[in-house]
């Protein structure tokens, strides 16, 4: 167990907000480190221009200006894709500008699994040349995907068996991707436990299960057992995030809806400032 643990704040919560203000806010809230968020579905309309070496520049600017530093980077995109190489190195380039070690992003659609391991290969080379981890992400919108389960996951890295290639499990996505009492529904929290040893970084987010769908909330206040996960964190060296996209929600389909508007920033640091102290306690807590 470290005692200098890497905590992040996800940038989804601040989704419709510009990188300095969001920075200004995460210190404020006492917040050290930021993990950029670019997910389409989660966050506004981006393209690969925002990934350029001079973007690069601003962002190491304003990340110095604020006294907040970035270890992990999400950017989400299915790694099946024919283009996959050339976008996600690019990708990878700009989050390494920044200070990242960890670049989070999706596996693959199960139709597309031939594509991603000829894709992974130069990947996983490309993230060794900058010292980086690639964090393969379980997704939350019901598909079939190489990881819809920790065991997915853990067999798909049983595979590669590359170092510079883990799971970023995420059991808020669990919850609406293979859902308790459905066929291949697992228990989020279990699973988060047996996905631990081959994570490389892991994010926590809480979520409400109604009938008309799965509801973003405060850490603690929902359905996911966060509790359980922060304190099996607290037995290994990883790093963690907390990605709280409380402008969307995932209806009953699991697809994400978005708001119109953006969550005021009261309300978004009122829930940073929650989650910061609800990580630390039960950080703490593990490690008597």
């Amino acid at each position: 167990m470290t005692t200098d643990r890497i905590v992040s704040i996800s940038a989804a919560p601040y989704d419709g907000y510009g990188f300095p203000e969001v920075l200004d806010s995460l210190a404020s809230c006492g917040a050290k480190h930021v993990e950029p968020a670019f997910i389409v579905g989660y966050t506004g309309a981006f393209d690969e221009s925002a990934f350029t070496p001079a973007q690069a520049r601003q962002y190491v600017a304003w990340l110095a200006g604020a006294g907040v530093k970035c270890h992990a980077f999400s950017s989400h995109i299915d790694l099946g894709r024919e283009d996959a190489v050339e976008v996600f190195k690019g990708r990878m380039d700009f989050a390494a500008a920044l200070g990242a070690r960890v670049i989070n992003t999706n596996a693959a659609a199960r139709a597309w699994s031939g594509r991603f391991f000829r894709n992974i290969e130069p990947l996983v080379r490309h993230a060794e040349q900058l010292g980086m981890v690639i964090g393969l992400e379980n997704p939350g919108d019901g598909s079939d995907n190489l990881i819809n389960t920790a065991a997915d996951g853990i067999a798909l890295l049983d595979r590669l068996g590359h170092p510079n290639l883990r799971l970023n499990y995420d059991a808020a996505n669990t919850v609406s991707h293979r859902p308790v009492g459905k066929p291949g529904g697992v228990i989020p929290a279990e699973d988060a436990l047996l996905a631990m040893p081959y994570c490389g970084h892991v994010h926590i987010k809480d979520a409400r299960v109604t009938p008309d769908g799965y509801f973003f909330t405060p850490l603690g206040a929902g359905d996911i057992g966060c509790d359980r996960i922060v304190r099996a964190v607290a037995k290994t060296d990883l790093a963690l995030s907390v990605e709280i996209p409380l402008r969307l929600h995932r209806g009953p389909d699991a697809r994400p809806v978005r708001r119109p508007e953006p969550v005021p920033r009261a309300e978004i640091e009122s829930v940073v400032r929650a989650a910061l102290a609800f990580v630390e306690r039960h950080l703490h807590d593990a490690a008597e």
